[in-house]
């Protein structure tokens, strides 16, 4: 059964979050009582947007960092949406319900997973310079991102864990709708979100008083500062 923590306070409200550096300090602080300086313990983060978040979490939480890599499948001239997401192991997860609505055909969906294949090899490069995967089993993982949408970019990430064997597996999130955490729930053994929210709209940008994309530049930049460097995770 997953243990589902939350902010009860921030129910269904946006603007709750200055930036990823605030949100990162308010969800390190939640699992601080629990996760500061635990042994055999690797967080995970979803770039672009989970690096902010992540190391702000690790400064609180004196945890060793990485990356995972995974991309959502964009939706045909839709570079917003997706209709699924793929690991870099090549593990993939499809919205098949989305894909009967936007009546998506095999070539399309070829061309489109072809094209994350191909980024995902070279996001791999540059942010972590192609270096081995570090080693999972029996550890505890905690996953991390700026938010959750359709959740599919999560789900991977929980597979790549899951098959690589991890001991525990958390997700930690500062935003999220309610249907995806329900949908997440079953396959985790815990999910940190403060922010989460109901209704049928949903953007993850909202949960933000500031918000923007993050370039690569940007992101390596992060990763070279971060306080806990997260190439030490090759060597756990």
């Amino acid at each position: 059964m997953t243990t589902i923590i939350q902010n009860q306070e921030l129910r269904n409200r946006t603007g709750v979050f200055e930036d990823r550096f605030d949100a990162g300090r308010k969800l390190g602080r939640i699992l601080e009582p629990f996760y500061k300086n635990a042994e055999n313990t690797i967080l995970l983060s979803i770039p672009r947007g989970g690096v902010p978040v992540a190391v702000k979490m690790c400064e609180i939480l004196n945890c060793i960092m990485d990356l995972v890599i995974v991309r959502k499948i964009q939706i045909p001239g839709n570079t917003e949406a997706g209709f699924g997401a793929m690991s870099q192991e090549g593990d993939l997860f499809l919205n098949e319900p989305l894909m009967d609505r936007l009546n998506l055909n095999e070539d399309q969906v070829k061309r489109q997973s072809d094209k994350v294949v191909r980024e995902l090899k070279e996001r791999d490069q540059s942010l972590r310079g192609g270096r081995p995967f570090p080693e999972l089993e029996g550890k505890t993982v905690i996953l991390v991102d700026d938010g959750l949408a359709s959740g599919f970019t999560m789900k991977v990430s929980i597979y790549m864990a899951v098959k690589r064997k991890a001991g525990k597996i958390v997700v930690a999130v500062p935003t999220a709708p309610l249907r995806t955490i329900d949908s997440l729930a079953g396959s985790v053994d815990e999910i940190y979100c403060p922010n989460i929210r109901e209704g049928l709209s949903f953007a993850v940008a909202a949960a933000y008083r500031n918000w923007r994309d993050l370039s690569e530049s940007e992101t390596q930049a992060l990763l070279a500062e971060a306080p806990i460097n997260f190439n030490a995770a090759l060597s756990v």
